[in-house]
């Protein structure tokens, strides 16, 4: 019969509690390592001031030996851990009772011991722990010393005994059949009666309030939030303020009016004292273009809140302006930390009403911000390079169309920052356009509605290095080493049937990690869309694109590209579309690439008899399939089954074969 136990000193429950630790703590700590599947050769910006913000960055994430920078993850996951090797110590040091009956350790001799060996031994040990002659010390008792007696008899007749050790060898212990013992791993104040209603009362709070909180929170703030990160409001009011021709100035307006600001700093409205002079800086600056944004956020918000404070912040950024007080640059850099969640946003709005204009106002203005530049100044190009005030922007020759230029001119002025400014250029991230084309699968020809691949080959090509570019941003291939033309079309056709849309980048070719961006609060790596536009209508044709991971030039190899894809099904008509690619910097200001292109959707009489019957021949469905019933249903086309042909035919065989041998036989 069985007895159930609770567990009088929680050695049970310690398996309990390090189990459930470990199923928590391991994916947790897998999710905080960043793993990276291979290093990626990666160049930098060696600019002084990317190299002094890296630094700075680089030291804030290390943080002081007297103030570490732990966040509030890391924190909880080295005090689980500490309480993991805590829990396994004190389970490795308890001493545990439940032991195996084992006679010969009773008696203190080995396994292999003969019966007369175990009786001289047994012997020697009824003269020395014997209740008469055995001598009490410390904390022995006559209780105690007589219950070591009778154990030590008992492992002796266990050995000798022959019906003691029958029961030894059938149920494990001499007495014979012992009670089975199973043990709860709970302490047994848990069921105590008088305990009942605090348990009770632990029980309620935990399930009948905590865990229908914690799920309602879940519950009501996802509903909260789209699909983006974004509350609804905000991407309410993103759909109401653009419009099929809005500009870089009504974006900016528009992430103004996030809701997501009033959540940053929820009741606490910086000082007037601070705020108010950096307010009249920007009015100062921007003149009456900052009243007429000031009277289309009255008229949309209603008040000046908090919201309208992180737009000042966003201005002065953009102004390039100083802010001393420490706490309002902690303001200024989370609100710049939280534009581009919001401009992602507002970018799935714009594609899904397929507006060309503002999508593509929303990308630039990723640039703007990146460089600290607003957005419609003259000389915004060349205010990229570090260091130049506005006084030398402006004196720049307004013929100047290339950095290898307005950098001549800095060096017949002997401007002092014209060595930081080639360092900038020589890791500028100036895209290129290698080739692009429409391509199906398998077809010489794009039929109407017909799966279409946009197949662009795109590289990193600085202003300094030797490949020639166009002016859009297409590259020329004088001067450069000759190609395998077997092997780039076997590779083509390898990323063209392959189900990813990016190629796999050879190890040699070397990317840009962390793009130009001083004035941004973090290190950034800089991405592009690839953005397929109809300009004659001003629509989107498919949802942009991002790359990532452009490769720089190298004129020493045949082969310095990245093959991208954009897959989307051709319109419905036939016909010939005229229609433009635009590849946007989110960092770099002024070096977009864009290059037009014509997609001529052809009728399916147009390929040649073979193909006809070869896209036939894969069209018709088998005959005893699913799709194969439902055509024959419909009076359409099926394959015949090739094996029940063969039986037929072999039945035929059967049947002439019989019919002579009767003619024969008569």
């Amino acid at each position: 019969m069985a007895s159930y136990t609770y567990d009088e000193t929680g050695n049970m429950a310690l398996f309990f509690i390090i189990t459930v630790l470990f199923m928590i703590l391991v994916p947790v700590t897998l999710s905080q390592i960043s793993l990276t599947p291979r290093e990626i050769p990666s160049a930098a910006c060696e600019c002084f001031a990317c190299v002094d913000k890296r630094t700075r960055i680089r030291n804030h994430e290390k943080g002081t030996i007297f103030r570490p920078n732990i966040t509030k993850k890391s924190f909880f996951i080295t005090l689980g851990w500490l309480a993991f090797g805590l829990l396994l110590y004190k389970v490795a040091t308890t001493k545990i009772d439940n032991k195996i009956y084992d006679p010969f350790e009773i008696l203190g001799i080995g396994t292999g011991s003969t019966e007369k060996d175990i009786k001289s031994h047994f012997k020697r040990l009824s003269k020395i722990f014997h209740p008469d002659k055995v001598k009490l010390t410390g904390n022995d008792t006559a209780e105690s010393a007589a219950a070591r007696f009778v154990e030590i008899t008992k492992a002796y007749k266990a050995l000798t005994d022959e019906t003691i050790r029958k029961n030894f060898e059938d149920y494990g212990h001499p007495d014979g059949r012992q009670e089975i013992t199973m043990g709860i791993a709970l302490p047994p104040w848990i069921v105590e009666a008088h305990n009942n209603v605090w348990v009770l009362t632990l029980y309620g709070i935990i399930f009948g309030l905590g865990l229908p909180f914690i799920v309602g929170h879940w519950w009501f703030g996802s509903r909260r939030k789209t699909k983006d990160g974004v509350f609804t409001q905000t991407a309410t009011s993103f759909w109401k303020a653009l419009s099929e021709t809005s500009d870089v100035d009504e974006v900016v307006s528009a992430i103004g009016r996030a809701i997501e600001w009033q959540t940053m700093m929820p009741g606490r409205a910086t000082s007037r004292d601070t705020i108010h002079p950096l307010e009249k800086h920007v009015e100062t600056e921007l003149g009456p273009r900052w009243v007429r944004i000031r009277q289309q956020f009255e008229r949309a918000i209603g008040n000046l809140d908090i919201r309208w404070e992180s737009l000042i912040l966003l201005y002065a950024h953009l102004l390039r302006l100083p802010i001393e007080d420490p706490a309002l640059q902690k303001r200024q850099a989370d609100v710049l930390l939280q534009t581009p969640s919001l401009l992602n946003a507002l970018l799935n709005i714009t594609t899904a009403r397929s507006w060309s204009q503002p999508t593509i106002a929303a990308m630039r203005l990723h640039a703007y911000l990146a460089q600290g530049i607003l957005p419609g100044s003259p000389g915004a190009r060349w205010a990229q390079l570090p260091g130049l005030n506005n006084d030398e922007i402006r004196s720049l020759p307004s013929s100047s169309r290339d950095f290898a230029e307005v950098i001549a001119v800095l060096e017949q002025r002997k401007n002092p920052r014209v060595m930081d400014a080639r360092k900038t250029v020589e890791h500028w991230g100036r895209i290129e356009i290698v080739d692009i084309a429409f391509k199906v699968i398998g077809e010489r020809i794009v039929t109407p509605q017909a799966l279409v691949h946009l197949v662009m080959k795109l590289r990193i090509s600085p202003p300094n290095a030797t490949t020639i570019t166009e002016a859009n941003g297409t590259a020329k291939t004088e001067n450069r080493p000759a190609i395998d033309a077997d092997e780039e079309a076997r590779l083509d056709d390898a990323f063209l049937n392959n189900p990813k849309d990016v190629e796999d980048l050879q190890s040699p070719l070397a990317v840009l990690g962390s793009a130009h961006a001083p004035l941004w609060p973090s290190n950034h790596k800089p991405g592009w869309w690839v953005v397929l536009a109809d300009v004659k209508n001003d629509r989107l044709v498919v949802p942009p694109m991002k790359v990532t991971d452009v490769p720089f030039a190298q004129p020493t190899r045949g082969r310095d590209y990245r093959s991208y894809r954009l897959k989307f099904q051709a319109p419905p008509g036939t016909g010939i579309f005229t229609w433009r690619v635009i590849v946007v910097s989110d960092t770099y200001i002024g070096e977009d690439a864009v290059k037009d292109l014509q997609l001529r959707v052809e009728e399916f009489t147009a390929l040649t008899a073979e193909e006809q019957h070869k896209e036939d021949e894969i069209s018709d469905p088998e005959e005893d399939s699913l799709a194969g019933q439902m055509a024959a249903m419909r009076g359409g086309p099926v394959k015949k089954r090739r094996d029940e042909s063969d039986d037929e035919s072999s039945t035929d065989d059967d049947e002439a074969a019989a019919n002579d041998s009767s003619s024969d036989s008569d």
